[in-house]
């Protein structure tokens, strides 16, 4: 497993680290985003769906679960999971045609559905820290 960490000292940061990380993806990628409210996680995958090739707009599907962008080199499955109150729920919704497909999925707190995480995946872990400043994030990528 290798780790490393990055520091962010603004927004534009963010969104580079998460375009390069897209640039960097292959089909079948499953990225776990964590990080508390307001670290910056939008931004990041907004950055995230540049680096695929995808220019239409990105926002959080907290309320969908999940929103499918298929206009880039490769299809972004962005599943916001806060909301699930049982895995069970994510059966429902199928998936494992996303999780094995031929996309990339991005899932925002993956905590919650971690029994059904392939143990392959990269974990993203964004975190403030106000001492440091109010724009400072450390994020933390391990494979």
């Amino acid at each position: 497993m290798s780790k490393k960490v990055v520091v962010s000292q603004c927004e534009k940061d963010t969104f580079e680290l998460g375009k390069k990380l897209g640039e960097n993806c292959k089909p079948g990628d499953i990225i776990l985003l964590n990080g508390d409210l307001g670290v910056g996680k939008t931004v990041f995958t907004k950055g995230f769906g540049k680096g695929l090739g995808i220019d239409e707009p990105i926002c959080s599907p907290t309320f969908t679960i999940m929103q499918i962008y298929e206009s880039g080199r490769l299809p972004l499955y962005h599943f916001d999971v806060y909301r699930i109150a049982d895995v069970c729920e994510m059966d429902e919704i199928g998936y494992e045609d996303y999780f094995f497909g031929n996309g990339v999925c991005l899932i925002e707190w993956a905590g919650l559905i971690s029994e059904i995480i392939p143990d392959e995946h990269i974990s993203v872990t964004i975190e403030k820290d106000l001492e440091k400043g109010f724009d400072y994030r450390s994020i933390t990528i391990e494979e």
